[in-house]
């Protein structure tokens, strides 16, 4: 549900949070219990997003039934300074009996966007989606069927990946962006969470921990 990102983030980029040189920029605050800067965007439907409980600490839990609407926050990063995007997430299952390279099969048990901003130009707009794919392999690479051209999908989970479990991420978004745009970029506008079933129809839970940026 690529729409979320253009649309929608987009909107929100008329103002950023400037990014600090510290070695580390938390981008949320989930274990704060707090979800300040993060705004809402519904597409189909409206995907579910609570704060709650899990062991000593407090995540953002994501349930959609055939629903697709997301959380963004506009805040400026400079790549140079911290390049590494890190998070932890959990989904309950993978969304069995879909394609998700067409428009029919567009929805994602649970995906972290990064979206460098076109300006006034909405259509030079760029979103790389890291995702926990249903179907396919780890760090496959496709674009994004509804906006080929302004999205790509990166595949941080698979299909062989196993669901339920808490998994922590690290990735060099300059270096993605790269391999999957064929652009160097220095900074990012905007971060957002979206778990979407509203083209199958499915349902999906998942479970996102803080999400920060780092040097190294």
């Amino acid at each position: 549900m690529f729409r979320f990102a253009i649309m929608g983030i987009s909107v929100l980029l008329s103002v950023g949070v400037v990014a600090s040189t510290a070695a580390r920029l938390d981008v949320s605050a989930f274990s704060a219990n707090s979800l300040d800067g993060w705004e809402s965007k519904s597409f189909a439907g409206l995907t579910r997003y609570d704060l709650q409980p899990d062991g000593d600490t407090t995540v953002l839990k994501a349930t959609s039934e055939s629903a697709a609407s997301g959380l963004g926050k506009k805040i400026k990063i400079d790549l140079t300074k911290t390049p590494f995007v890190n998070w932890r997430w959990k989904i309950d299952s993978r969304l069995e009996g879909i394609d998700e390279t067409i428009k029919s099969g567009d929805d994602y048990a649970a995906r972290l966007y990064l979206v460098k901003s076109g300006g006034a130009l909405i259509w030079k707009t760029k979103a790389l989606n890291y995702v926990w794919s249903s179907n396919q392999q780890q760090d496959s690479i496709w674009p994004n069927a509804f906006k080929p051209k302004n999205a790509m999908m990166l595949a941080v989970r698979g299909a062989a990946d196993a669901t339920g479990q808490w998994v922590t991420e690290k990735r060099n978004v300059r270096e993605d962006f790269k391999q999957a745009f064929g652009r160097d970029i220095e900074s990012i506008d905007a971060v957002a969470i979206m778990t979407d079933t509203d083209n199958a129809g499915g349902s999906a839970s998942a479970w996102y921990g803080e999400i920060y940026f780092t040097a190294e």
